[in-house]
């Protein structure tokens, strides 16, 4: 239905005019009035009553059963009449498609109540509830843990440790939703996680949003620890396993590292930081305000072990920095049902490897030869992959969601690792900022630059962002650097770019007039078997297959000690007869020796440096020539 509004007379217009215009001098607008009025005048994307409250309790009533139990209370006026919740498919930081769901049993759902619910499972991560116009639901489920990783859950009659995102579902749409978490300890374990703990309520803490809840697992157990302060910040160490190390040590050499974050840094972005270590496996995954290690619990001694050790702290503390802080585009915040895709994990994770014992270095808790010596194992490792002229270090960082975590006997011959040859790269590129800088600037420059206008200014950066920002550090363009290394396959040029700061790279071929089969063989229960075949190698061009059973040569019972001592007789060149196993049927072929290629590099200082070199080197390892 129209309707028509007789029209306002002339005189009336322009009283109406007067007045608004007079109003309008008297009243002149603060800056916290615009403020003001802009908050009262801007229609909000969510009021607290749409915001649903979301509370989690985390049982344990049997740790035999390996059955973590699971409350979700969700609380909302603004229920749907079907509440989807979720759970994760993935952990940020593993890069990879773990189907969490897989785990879960047991679900109902129930409304304040008690009275059930309807429900089904929609997809392979998804469970649709009938609200019923209830302003509450109550989701129980049980989740079977009984995989020790960093980045899947654990419960058994020593501890309980899990991730979040492997455990706890979410409702469809309200990731930025606040939630709290309260933990009921089996045999009067105590709890650690980097979490805030609720005020007044007992073993309950609380996350701002599900990206902080994800990011943050728990470690539940009789757990021994340490606390120390850097910066005035309280840090601690919390382990769950019997071993041989010195909590004193771990504190004391830990301060140091974190002492060197802060110094290059300029601070600390957190109130506190918890390292939780479980004394079982190994690896490391990083977190905003924590993190989560496993080492062997005999692997502090002697120095070697120790320091590698140390060497994870490090990758994973500086984790806290670089990605998650300094984030790579796709990084967050997350997608918890897909593939969140990067080409800089290379950065990420290659730069994080690098910085991990560069901070080794500058808290002496190395030397520099030792760090020299590390990075010519890397040179050496990555020289015996055929895989570095197939994939460049961008594409491995896009196909690490079905490359990296599923290894085959193929990926020596078309993959490169984005940690390994990332390392390498990132090396050559600080070294390339400070030789063309003349030692103004360096990759910590990048790293810092990064941090205060990307990082604090609320923004991820692109591959195009890294090279842009190294290109000002270094004052010219690095076009060809990254051409050639980063999104390319190119041989590194080591000798030339590690002249800068006076350090020449040889390579030798020790093994080349040492007779040589060329596959990788691996001895168990009696069996010699073939486990990869790296192409250019005798082996490869002559038909070896990966699963193939050695078992003699020259008519000789095959083993690994035997072959290693009858080769040692041989020359490249030779014939030898190779009896096999292939599929269960026993085969012969003459099989001809060759010598093994592999080029071993080692770091060395050049023969006369000049004082620029010295002068870099010296600001580079602090330490002379």
């Amino acid at each position: 239905m129209n309707s028509t509004k007789a029209p306002l007379s002339t005189r009336t217009v322009t009283v109406l005019f007067l007045l608004l215009l007079g109003f309008t001098f008297m009243y002149k607008e603060t800056p916290a009035q615009a403020k003001t009025v802009k908050a009262a005048n801007t229609k909000p994307t969510q009021t607290a009553v749409e915001v649903p409250e979301i509370a989690y309790t985390v049982s344990m009533s049997k740790p035999a059963t390996h059955l973590l139990e699971v409350e979700m209370r969700l609380n909302w006026k603004q229920m749907p009449d079907q509440a989807e919740l979720k759970m994760p498919v993935w952990t940020p930081g593993s890069y990879l498609v773990r189907e969490y769901a897989r785990h879960v049993q047991d679900f109902s759902a129930k409304d304040a109540t008690g009275k059930a619910l309807g429900w089904r499972k929609i997809n392979k991560n998804t469970w649709q509830v009938d609200s019923k116009g209830a302003g509450e639901i109550v989701a129980v489920y049980r989740v079977y843990s009984n995989e020790l990783t960093v980045r899947t859950n654990e419960l058994n009659d020593e501890h309980a440790f899990w991730n979040n995102g492997a455990l706890l579902m979410f409702p469809k749409g309200q990731l930025k939703v606040a939630s709290t978490v309260k933990v009921i300890p089996a045999n009067g374990w105590k709890v650690a996680t980097g979490l805030p703990k609720v005020a007044g309520q007992e073993n309950t803490f609380r996350a701002e949003n599900f990206d902080v809840l994800y990011d943050t697992p728990f470690e539940v157990s009789n757990f021994t620890e340490i606390t120390f302060n850097v910066q005035g910040k309280p840090h601690r160490y919390v382990i769950t396993g019997e071993g041989n190390y010195d909590l004193k040590a771990l504190a004391r050499d830990t301060t140091k590292i974190v002492e060197e974050c802060y110094k290059m840094f300029g601070e600390l972005p957190y109130d506190d930081y918890t390292f939780i270590v479980n004394l079982r496996g190994g690896g490391g995954l990083e977190h905003l305000n924590s993190t989560a290690l496993q080492w062997q619990r005999f692997g502090f001694k002697p120095a070697a072990r120790y320091k590698g050790f140390l060497g994870l702290v490090a990758h994973e503390y500086f984790h806290a920095f670089n990605v998650k802080r300094i984030r790579p585009d796709a990084l967050g915040p997350f997608d918890y049902e897909n593939e969140n895709y990067t080409k800089l994990l290379w950065v990420a994770e290659g730069g994080t490897e690098y910085y991990s014992n560069l901070l080794l270095r500058r808290a002496g808790l190395i030397s520099d030869k030792e760090f020299l010596n590390q990075k010519a194992g890397a040179f050496t490792d990555l020289a015996s992959r055929p895989g570095r002229f197939e994939t460049s270090l961008e594409e491995a960082s896009m196909d690490a969601w079905i490359k990296y975590y599923r290894q085959d006997e193929n990926s020596v011959n078309n993959q490169i690792s984005y940690y390994d040859k990332g390392e390498i790269v990132n090396m050559m590129l600080d070294l390339s900022i400070r030789t063309a800088s003349n030692g103004a600037k360096s990759l910590d420059d990048v790293m810092r630059h990064l941090y205060n206008e990307f990082y604090k200014r609320g923004r991820n950066y692109t591959p195009e962002d890294f090279q842009k920002v190294s290109e000002t550090m270094a004052g010219k363009s690095l076009d060809e650097f990254f051409s050639k290394y980063v999104r390319g396959e190119s041989e590194i040029d080591y000798d030339g770019i590690l002249a800068g700061v006076g350090l020449s790279v040889s390579s030798s071929q020790a093994g080349k007039n040492r007779a040589y089969i060329g596959a990788d063989t691996a001895e168990e229960n009696g069996r010699l078997t073939v486990r990869s075949v790296p192409a250019g190698t005798p082996a490869y061009d002559q038909g070896i297959n990966t699963g193939d059973q050695i078992v003699a040569v020259d008519g000789y019972r095959a083993t690994t000690q035997f072959l290693q001592t009858y080769l040692n007789e041989k020359k490249p060149g030779e014939a030898v007869r190779l009896t096999v196993f292939r599929f269960d049927k026993l085969r012969e072929m003459n099989f001809t020796l060759g010598g093994n290629m592999r080029a071993e590099f080692s770091i060395s200082p050049v023969s006369s440096p000049t004082e620029t070199q010295k002068t870099l080197y010296r600001a580079y390892l602090n330490s002379d020539l």
